[in-house]
């Protein structure tokens, strides 16, 4: 072993010896409480699938059933997120999000028309649920406030620009609407695959 190697080698057994323990979370960045309630759903795969796919069905279901879901789904991130904080309930939900997963890819893949209120009620429980997970980001020294209306107003412009994305996507009464649409029902039965597999994989957990 050369002399340069040898330096190498004794200066990361040095940093491996004298490491301290590293985070990685946000919260523990300092950014701010109401960042970290926005950042936070970011850094967890099941909040950013379900949300993009949430945002895609409603998109696809067009403007006016799409429209509720603005408003409902920042209002079930707070109902879930206090539900989670009062109850001590911070599970992260893997099963429930591996089976969203499942029925928001299979709606899109089979290009399923449902009915708005149907939406609603979807759209609303999902918010919940990853509300409820989220509040297991919340510590003794969290501005409670600040973590909610983070969380709220990334909900919001998050759904907000997959929809609307969506339905410029869509393009409807275009001549390219048709490849379009298959290209949506080709991205939900990738996302149910991916909710398939979540599900098997915390299962086989």
């Amino acid at each position: 072993m050369s002399g340069q190697s040898k330096s190498a080698v004794a200066g990361a057994l040095f940093f491996l010896l004298y490491a301290k323990t590293a985070s990685a979370h946000i919260i523990g960045a300092r950014l701010g409480d109401f960042y970290a309630g926005a950042v936070h759903p970011l850094t967890d795969l099941k909040d950013v699938i379900l949300w993009f796919a949430l945002g895609i069905l409603a998109g696809s279901l067009g403007a006016s059933n799409a429209r509720s879901v603005l408003l409902l789904f920042p209002f079930g991130l707070l109902a879930g997120l206090t539900t989670g904080m009062t109850m001590n309930a911070t599970s992260e939900g893997a099963l429930v999000a591996a089976g969203a997963l499942v029925l928001l890819g299979l709606l899109l893949a089979l290009e399923l028309r449902i009915h708005g209120g149907l939406l609603c009620a979807i759209a609303l429980g999902l918010a919940a649920a990853r509300g409820a997970a989220n509040a297991g980001a919340v510590g003794p020294e969290t501005n409670r406030l600040l973590f909610a209306a983070g969380l709220a107003v990334a909900g919001y412009v998050i759904i907000a620009l997959v929809m609307a994305s969506t339905l410029a996507f869509r393009g409807a009464g275009t001549a390219t609407q048709t490849w379009r649409r298959v290209a949506i029902r080709v991205l939900g039965s990738w996302i149910a695959a991916l909710g398939l597999m979540m599900g098997g994989l915390t299962l086989a957990s």
